[in-house]
């Protein structure tokens, strides 16, 4: 049952001015073309990958809602499914630390964030990869998250290290099943993590392959249930969700089996087969993601003569996280649509940035530096910027500062642009959220050192030789899903007003549809110009999106970038001092033997003090102060 149609709106004059901003400095949300939710018989709202951007992006129109709002959102859509009689679940697939300053400024780190986060009724919940890189973060996950959402909290595949026994337990349970509030449908819940070897000592990530041939999976998945729920911190068309899926099946030939991941920062939605559905909701808190299912869900309808009869569909959209999507969803507004348990959320982030100082401003940014936006190399490429001038200025040690030396950074180092204008310290969390130091191995003949970029770019022996450490680590995480350019521009100052695309067109033919809000329309209204945005094409179809946007374009970037600083114009040195991230160290090992070195861990060195985030907030608060008095 579809309780609201598929159809277009358009945000009107009168909500424009009205809506705001939850963050007294964020930007205010822009007015989009809209499409509607689809409601069905059971219905989820899912986030994942938030990194610690719950206040929302101060800096960023199109996605500047916060965790309050988010908290009211649901709210009001628990709300339509009473009213409806159908189910409303809420999902989060892990990746809620690292990225922004509201969780890493903090010391310890989420001082704040455990507190606001907890604000959400999330009903299954999983944990990232990036809840587990440093042992007192996979510590704080278990002691704090997982008793936080008790029963709603599954680790299907990954174990605690008890710090007192010393034994190895579960994160917390393996699976869950439970009956919905309204209509009482059985469901079993499991939570996965996808092949993980990068995580601390004190907890263990076993390979799912292994976990599905367990006696306690393969009894949970021999439970009468009218449905299961797989979610994960896996990218929806990784072969880990399929192994599932495959294992599922063959138990449950006509069960519903619904996925939901994350961990590329993508939008997708895919199907592995016609009862089943899979949904990815981006990243940083720029998503909601929104599945429906439509159709008779209990088992007692299904038998191997009605496979036709009652037959499911599935729905999926990408919500974008501002308040004018928000209140379009919802049928509110400025006065109606904060709940008193959001605004207190909203509070609480407002008073956790303000005693983080997160708005101090190192500098300002002379201009737009982009991560993918715009080609590497590139003036505009922050990757070039890094390149060009800040790695020669902050990979200096005093007592080798004479002696030539090449500088590699891993792109995924890198997790968001600058945009021109303030750099505050919530910014360099933003860009540079890790704990990277710069390590060295000294007196490397050249010949072997200048080898080592081009086979950390390249893989070809490192991605047969570390099997359980995928190349594709060292760069954006984007690029597990994206592997080539996406570019809808003719040139590469990204203004795509020369031109038209099928986003524009598909807007101008619903313009006579029902705008939102009312029926007054005027003819001579003008059509707003469209927010570049996401554009969004999966194996659904292109139309997953709620909000329409003008397209960006999408450029690949390498694993690494490398910086040669002090070498002679004329020729090359016999010997550099190698420097790179310590993340990248076991590449790099690698890589120099393949290369004709022989290096260890016992060659390494530290190369200079302070982490990368802390030497480029220096830079930038030595080179861009002058900025600000423009």
């Amino acid at each position: 049952m579809i309780l609201r149609a598929a159809i277009f709106g358009s945000a009107i004059a009168a909500l424009a001015r009205t809506a705001k901003a939850a963050q007294p400095s964020a930007a205010e949300p822009v007015a989009a073309p809209m499409r509607d939710l689809r409601w069905g018989n059971l219905n989820f709202l899912h986030t994942t990958d938030t990194h610690g951007w719950h206040g929302g992006h101060l800096q960023e129109s199109q996605f500047s809602a916060d965790w309050g709002d988010y908290v009211s959102f649901a709210e009001h859509m628990r709300q339509t499914a009473d009213a409806q009689g159908v189910d409303l679940l809420l999902v989060d697939t892990g990746d809620r630390v690292e990225g922004n300053g509201l969780y890493d400024a903090s010391s310890p780190k989420g001082e704040y964030y455990y507190d606001i986060y907890r604000e959400q009724q999330v009903d299954i919940i999983c944990t990232g990869n990036h809840e587990l890189y440093q042992a007192p973060t996979a510590d704080q996950e278990h002691l704090q998250t997982v008793p936080n959402f008790k029963n709603n909290y599954i680790a299907s595949n990954l174990d605690y290290i008890d710090p007192e026994s010393g034994k190895r337990i579960p994160m917390s349970q393996r699976y869950r099943k439970f009956q919905t509030k309204n209509q009482k449908l059985d469901i079993v819940a499991f939570g996965f993590l996808f092949d993980f070897t990068g995580n601390a000592n004190n907890t263990v990530v076993q390979p799912v392959k292994e976990t599905i041939q367990e006696q306690w999976f393969q009894g949970a998945i021999r439970e009468q249930t009218d449905l299961f729920v797989v979610i994960g911190h896996v990218g929806i068309q990784m072969r880990v969700f399929k192994d599932i899926f495959a294992a599922i099946r063959q138990q449950n030939p006509l069960t519903p089996i619904l996925f939901f991941g994350g961990h590329v920062h993508v939008r997708d939605a895919t199907a592995y087969d016609s009862n089943s559905f899979a949904i990815a909701s981006g990243r940083y808190f720029e998503t909601i993601g929104w599945m429906s299912v439509t159709g008779d869900l209990k088992r007692a309808a299904k038998t191997p003569s009605s496979t036709d009869a009652g037959a499911l569909s599935f729905q999926r959209r990408y919500i974008d996280n501002n308040l004018y999507g928000l209140y379009y969803h919802t049928g509110l507004n400025l006065s109606t649509f904060p709940t008193e348990h959001g605004r207190n959320v909203t509070a609480m982030i407002v008073k956790a940035r303000k005693e983080l100082d997160l708005d101090y401003s190192f500098g300002c940014a002379p201009k737009d530096y982009w991560m993918s936006r715009t080609p590497y190399p590139h003036e505009d490429s922050i990757y070039t910027w890094l390149e060009k001038e800040v790695l020669p200025a902050v990979a200096v040690r005093d007592n080798r500062k004479d002696i030539p030396r090449l500088v590699i950074m891993n792109t995924g180092a890198i997790r968001f642009d600058i945009f021109k204008g303030s750099f505050t310290r919530d910014s360099t969390h933003i860009v540079s959220p890790f704990l990277s130091v710069l390590n060295y191995i000294p007196d490397v003949p050249y010949r072997v050192a200048r080898n080592v970029i081009r086979m950390i770019n390249n893989a070809g022996p490192i991605a047969s030789s570390l099997y359980d450490m995928d190349p594709r680590f060292m760069g954006p995480p984007e690029q597990f899903a994206i592997h080539e350019p996406i570019i809808y521009t003719k040139d590469n100052n990204n203004n795509n007003d020369n031109g038209r695309n099928d986003r524009e067109d598909e807007y101008d033919s619903q313009l006579a549809q029902k705008p939102l809000g009312g029926e007054e329309r005027q003819q001579s209204e003008k059509k707003p110009a469209l927010v570049q945005g996401y554009t969004t094409r999966d194996d659904i179809g292109t139309d997953g999106d709620d909000a329409v946007h003008a397209p960006i374009d999408f450029y690949t970037v390498p694993n690494c970038i490398q910086a040669e600083v002090g070498f002679a114009p004329e020729s090359p040195p016999e010997t550099v001092d190698l420097v790179f991230f310590d993340f990248i160290q076991p590449w790099v090992l690698l890589a120099l033997k393949y290369s004709g070195g022989s290096y260890t861990n016992e060659d390494v060195e530290l190369y200079v003090d302070g982490t990368f985030t802390e030497l480029m907030a220096s830079w930038i608060e030595e080179n861009w102060a002058e900025h600000c008095k423009a």
